[in-house]
């Protein structure tokens, strides 16, 4: 696998520099405005910043408004065989934020692309452009006072909901998997055609948003982590808001209990089913890197907290080795039934089982506010029990933007809205892990081993994506501005990735640098996911290398 740092550059005649290029800014420029088209110097400086610590020589960047403006620029892109790599929001932290994969591309912000349509509000149906956030569709059904969740994720309300979906991204509301919500798609095709369903092209309009599989083969999926298409609408089923939401907390007090907790978490998921939303165990490092403030003065030889420094931070904070979240969803007497069967599965391998509803952590954070003081640890903790609890009932949220900035002393999320601007190194290592409760275990062992080794904090989570598989999500915290820290991270990346595959647990996603390292392979799948990028977009200007190998290698 060749190192995550690397990256690849098209042929010269794609080269910023070359004669093609020029046209083509000049040609985007009459059809965007120049407001609308970035040359490469202020490209570089506006999308070149990103949290994994690479690098991408940009060779400009458009801002289009519509759709027919992307049918026209992409006409002029491949005239001048200018490649081109989509971005959302250009808030994909952690992944890449907005770089493309390799070197000399044109990014096509589709940022602008911001409406937000209700195919049919008594079916829960509604339709979203790349440019829509999690933060703008909170608003809208705020202001329309229709009762729906927002999908969420720990990315916060400036993220794009499009942008996750198309990656598969997934959070802890009642629908984890966000694909799962969407049921229609409309892109773009590299040579200008647009991409409808097949039920929509026989004018069955609702019934193609109401349906997800639609007639014929399933295109849809195509789209998601590829390049084969700009994604320029798609539909999602919205989950309701139901009568109540209720959280419940627990604490595992003996690491060793961990395989028999996941075993109960397990069970309650089989028994209650769409009742329970996902769960996630949080190993101490992670729950304390958004509690406690990281203490610079315990840290070891190996540049990490010294065990004896979390375990005492852990009895300061009440925070256990394992701690647990999750969440009920449902009417008020279904929720009470589902409560008791929570009870009866976590009772025994763990504490401080704690149910907790939005409209409590509200009442008893204003309460302690004014009993103890905002800065008192109690306030603090119960503020990020109400935060993480609007997340679970579908109101974006930056809280879990907190670990970032651990080692720094902490940040003021209200201000500080992009960790790339902000100057973070963070890369996200996200394993599928069966849910098998010993083989979860093998994982956490190795995760740690292999973070420790790389003087890496290891801060691990594992949310459940049904009862029968778990995502974990590493984050690796490094700080750019240190040479070779970019590269330690990149390493240790690589080393959670080979040493995953001992266990069978491989990555969900990657990040743009990981990418040509797993494509390369002569498999089967990806020698047809080529040939299918091939038989799309034949000059290869949509996204080069996203997910499939570079033309000529």
């Amino acid at each position: 696998m060749p190192s995550a740092c690397s990256s690849d550059s098209v042929n010269d005649s794609r080269q910023p520099g070359s004669p093609r290029a020029g046209e083509a800014i000049d040609r985007w420029r009459r059809l965007l405005g120049a407001e609308g088209v970035d040359g490469p110097e202020a490209a570089q400086q506006r999308y070149g910043a990103c949290t994994t610590g690479l690098s991408r020589r940009i060779a400009g960047a458009l801002r289009p408004a519509s759709r027919d403006e992307i049918v026209e620029l992409l006409a002029i892109a491949r005239e001048c065989a200018r490649p081109l790599y989509p971005i959302s929001t250009g808030r994909n932290w952690g992944y890449g934020t907005a770089l493309p994969v390799i070197d000399d591309c044109t990014i096509v912000d589709l940022s602008g692309l911001g409406a937000i349509r209700t195919i049919d509000a008594d079916l829960g149906l509604f339709e979203v452009e790349p440019g829509v956030t999690q933060g703008a569709l909170h608003q809208y059904l705020q202001t329309r006072k229709l009762p729906f969740m927002v999908p969420t994720t720990g990315a916060g309300p400036d993220a794009s909901l499009l942008g996750n979906a198309l990656e598969r991204g997934y959070g802890i509301t009642p629908t984890a998997d966000h694909f799962a919500a969407v049921t229609r798609i409309e892109a773009v095709l590299a040579d200008g055609r647009v991409y409808r369903p097949a039920l929509s092209e026989l004018g069955a309009e609702l019934a193609d948003h109401a349906f997800k599989w639609g007639l014929g083969p399933y295109l849809d999926g195509l789209f998601t982590q590829s390049g084969f298409g700009i994604v320029t609408s798609m539909t999602l089923a919205l989950a309701r808001r139901p009568e109540v939401v209720e959280a419940f907390y627990f604490a595992v007090p003996d690491a060793g209990a961990f395989e028999d907790v996941a075993m109960a978490v397990r069970g309650t998921l089989q028994d209650l089913g769409s009742v329970a939303g996902s769960v996630n165990l949080m190993n101490r490092h992670r729950v304390l890197s958004m509690t406690a403030p990281y203490d610079h003065s315990c840290v070891g030889s190996d540049g990490l907290l010294t065990d004896a420094a979390v375990a005492d931070m852990g009895r300061r904070y009440r925070v256990d080795p394992w701690m647990g979240m999750g969440a009920l969803y449902g009417p008020r007497d279904v929720v009470a039934a589902a409560r008791k069967l929570v009870r009866r599965r976590l009772a025994r391998p763990t504490r401080r089982l704690v149910f907790m509803t939005g409209g409590r952590a509200r009442v008893l954070e204003s309460i302690s506010r004014r009993a103890l003081g905002r800065s008192h640890g109690i306030p603090a903790m119960l503020s990020r029990i109400r935060s993480s609890l609007d997340i679970l009932e579908g109101r974006p949220d930056r809280v879990a933007h907190g670990l970032l900035y651990w080692r720094r002393g902490g940040a003021d999320l209200s201000t500080v809205t992009d960790p790339a601007r902000a100057g973070v190194g963070l890369l996200w290592y996200a394993p599928l892990v069966p849910f098998k409760p010993d083989l979860m275990a093998r994982y956490v062992r190795t995760c740690t081993q292999v973070l420790r080794a790389h003087s890496m904090e290891p801060l691990i989570t594992l949310s459940t994506l049904s009862d029968r598989c778990v995502d974990s999500s590493v984050p690796l915290l490094f700080d750019p501005a240190v040479p070779g820290d970019v590269e330690r991270a990149h390493r240790c990346y690589d080393a959670l990735v080979e040493a995953g595959r001992e266990l069978g647990c491989m990555p969900y996603r990657l990040h743009v640098g990981a990418m040509a390292g797993f494509t390369r392979s002569d498999q089967t799948f990806w020698d047809l996911a080529a040939r299918v990028d091939s038989a799309l977009d034949p000059g290869r200007i949509l996204s080069p290398g996203r997910y499939a190998p570079v033309s000529g290698r």
